[in-house]
């Protein structure tokens, strides 16, 4: 994988030749080349013209807030957002994020398995049957690799996070991606990611919550401030002095949906 520094040029500078659109979407999604000096790559193309209007997300853009959630990742030091940047494309100004490749063989760390038969060291968030009536569980890995994204999520309040919302990259790192509806001033968080709820956030994420929590004072709030409301940016500034506070995972919401649909 390229370096985040090199990926971001490239991103920002290169040419963008269209391949086809991703249609599994629910807004515009496109699938590119993108070349700068003789390097290419493939990135992943949402343009503010194909997005839906969002009755509970009136102000800004999706494409915004994908470049909010990678800004707040990239603070983070974690990575798990790829490199992400608002730029003029094909079909106007857009989100343009680095295409992540997944190994044929990658190991799935979420999903549904018999409900007798969840696995060592997975964590059973929800309880489904299928069409034959044979039960099941929503379940997903106690990885450390999920644990920071379901830190990161609560942070941007990530209304939206999927298992398919999770890459596995060809390196062993995870990624996450898809966050247009993210950062509202109102609780929405929506995952799959429960299997934490009311735990102890490890000592290294408490760390990164405290950097976030001083960026978020200075040049991250400001990088904010540019794709977001002032009261999404300060609302961000509550949810990591919260999560601090508390040094706890948030509990699933009572008036809101707790998993998105579908889960995976």
């Amino acid at each position: 994988m390229l370096a985040e520094d090199d990926a971001l040029q490239l991103l920002s500078r290169g040419t963008m030749e269209l391949e086809g659109r991703l249609v599994d979407a629910s807004n515009t999604t496109l699938r590119a080349e993108i070349t700068l000096d003789g390097l290419t790559r493939r990135c992943v193309y949402k343009p503010v013209q194909g997005e839906r209007p969002l009755w509970d997300f009136p102000d800004g853009t999706l494409a915004g807030r994908e470049v909010s959630a990678f800004l707040v990742s990239q603070a983070s030091g974690w990575g798990i957002v790829p490199p992400t940047i608002l730029r003029d494309g094909p079909m106007g100004t857009g989100a343009c994020q680095l295409w992540i490749d997944e190994p044929e063989d990658a190991q799935t760390l979420i999903g549904f398995v018999p409900a007798y038969d969840v696995p060592q060291g997975w964590f059973p968030v929800a309880n489904a049957r299928d069409e034959d009536g044979d039960a099941y569980a929503l379940a997903h890995a106690d990885d450390p690799r999920l644990n920071r994204l379901a830190v990161l999520d609560a942070v941007i309040n990530n209304a939206d996070r999927k298992g398919g919302h999770v890459l596995y990259a060809t390196d062993g790192r995870i990624h996450g991606v898809d966050h247009g509806i993210s950062f509202h001033v109102e609780n929405k968080l929506r995952t799959v990611l429960w299997g934490w709820t009311g735990k102890p956030i490890p000592a290294e994420s408490i760390e990164v919550l405290k950097q976030l929590a001083e960026a978020l004072d200075g040049t991250l709030g400001e990088q904010l401030e540019e794709h977001l409301t002032i009261t999404e940016v300060q609302q961000t500034r509550v949810r990591v002095r919260r999560l601090l506070r508390k040094g706890r995972f948030p509990s699933p919401p009572q008036d809101w949906p707790a998993v998105p649909w579908p889960p995976v």
